[in-house]
């Protein structure tokens, strides 16, 4: 029961594909499968996404060479038009944009590392190629937000359409669940954080005596994604940088210097100036992370173990225990979680489908009853990649059922706007079709589209 269109879910697979580096397309050789007013679509495109949906598991209904190059012509009508009637997007939009898919990508593959390596590219890679990407899905949907408007339903209207349907159409809502957390980063001793610190500042003693160059080193003993391409990072604004990042980065006035030693959720950098450019600077950085002892781990776990049976035997409350958590966004919440994924129906609220959980937690939540308390284990922080100690606690659960009015009234709402948003869509996209011009190469033509308008007789 999502509530995105077709199109949001196009633009998705687009996302993903601009990032993804695609090894066997380097002997194929491109070619134009379709021209959609002056936009030309690449059989590289169509391969490219093809190639991800199967990496990924999701199977293509019908010939991926008739549907995928379908759905990237309808997103060409929609920008087409977005610039016909001056449909504008903000830098500040892009950006909020990319870092949302950015984090959801982490959140999906489990870590910063593990994303790079699906992707084969580099985070600030990743984040360069989403800006194209992310700037026509909102142009698509400020287009569609003109054309369809905003459709509203009322109660009454809900249940006259939910009595109309048959018990086919009545959606499925799959599990749902309420979490909260405890988190606790296992304490790093002094002397590893030491360790760090005396090797980024003879690494800055040998730049500035001449002995290394910066990128040189970056490639050798960075630990951030920007490393294979010497710590450089692209042109980025202050808020797209963590805050103790940020204020030492823009008062950088001279290239041939390099920072003193920043400390972010990260871990702990050096950084130097390449250009500044308006309120956007360029920088490179290197990034160490000191090494957590196992032992360290251990007694956190030790810890969160005793303060978990005081909540069970209650000493006090999982509520009053969730301000000792380190996690600044759910201590705040009494531990409770919030869902972080975009394409979720449940974005911004407490309501997870297990899909939409970090995998630890999905794990650990999967099998307990409401009301109950884990037991302590160790997982990956989705923003930072650290390991971090959590406990947490089933606080709802509602199982998977056919929707009702009575308990499912939104979702249903949101499903039946959906319907109604893709009837206008579909409408569109056949007048749309008379007044573009569309070519499609002749050995292309002869699939099975859905909507029939794209071939045009001579």
């Amino acid at each position: 029961m999502k509530r995105t269109t077709a199109i949001r879910s196009l633009l998705t697979l687009l996302a993903l594909v601009a990032t993804l580096t695609v090894n066997a397309q380097d002997n194929i050789i491109d070619e134009v499968m379709w021209v959609v007013g002056d936009e030309a679509i690449l059989k590289s495109d169509v391969e490219n996404a093809r190639l991800l949906l199967l990496s990924r598991g999701q199977r293509i209904e019908g010939d991926p060479y008739c549907v995928i190059p379908e759905q990237l012509a309808i997103q060409k009508l929609f920008i087409n038009q977005a610039a016909v009637d001056s449909i504008e997007v903000t830098e500040n939009e892009i950006i909020s944009a990319v870092n949302e898919e950015i984090e959801k990508n982490i959140a999906q593959y489990g870590s910063k590392e593990k994303m790079e390596q699906f992707y084969q590219k580099t985070t600030t890679q990743i984040r360069e190629q989403l800006r194209e990407t992310k700037r026509d899905e909102l142009l698509v949907q400020g287009e569609q937000m003109k054309i369809f408007g905003d459709i509203k339903l009322t109660p009454a209207e809900v249940r006259q359409r939910y009595a109309q349907m048959s018990e086919d159409e009545i959606p499925y809502v799959p599990t749902e669940v309420e979490v909260q957390i405890i988190t606790q980063h296992p304490v790093i001793p002094q002397d590893e954080i030491e360790l760090v610190k005396e090797k980024l500042r003879d690494i800055t003693e040998r730049i500035q005596k001449g002995e290394t160059s910066f990128a040189i080193q970056a490639v050798m003993y960075s630990q951030d994604g920007s490393a294979s391409n010497g710590g450089e990072l692209p042109f980025m604004g202050r808020g797209e940088f963590v805050p103790e990042f940020a204020a030492v980065a823009f008062n950088l006035t001279d290239p041939t210097k390099i920072s003193k030693i920043v400390e972010t959720e990260f871990g702990y950098h050096i950084i130097q100036l390449i250009e500044k450019r308006g309120d956007r600077i360029k920088v490179r950085h290197i990034l160490m992370k000191p090494e957590t002892p196992q032992e360290s781990i251990d007694a956190m776990l030790t810890r969160l173990d005793s303060i978990a049976d005081d909540i069970r035997n209650g000493k006090f409350t999982f509520e009053e225990a969730a301000l000792l958590s380190d996690d600044k966004e759910t201590r705040a919440n009494y531990g409770i979680m919030h869902n972080g994924n975009y394409y979720s129906q449940n974005y911004g609220s407490p309501r997870f489908e297990m899909q939409d959980l970090p995998q630890e937690v999905a794990k650990m939540v999967n099998e307990m009853k409401v009301g109950e308390i884990s037991d302590p284990f160790v997982m990956t922080d989705p923003k930072s990649g650290k390991k971090v100690c959590a406990v947490v606690k089933l606080k709802t659960r509602v199982n998977g059922h056919k929707a009702t009015v009575q308990d499912d009234f939104q979702a249903l709402k949101d499903v039946m706007i959906n319907q109604i948003r893709e009837e206008k869509m579909e409408k569109w996209i056949v007048e749309k079709q008379k007044t573009t011009y569309i070519h499609i190469d002749d050995k292309w033509k002869h699939g099975e589209f859905k909507y029939p308008g794209w071939v045009k007789d001579n």
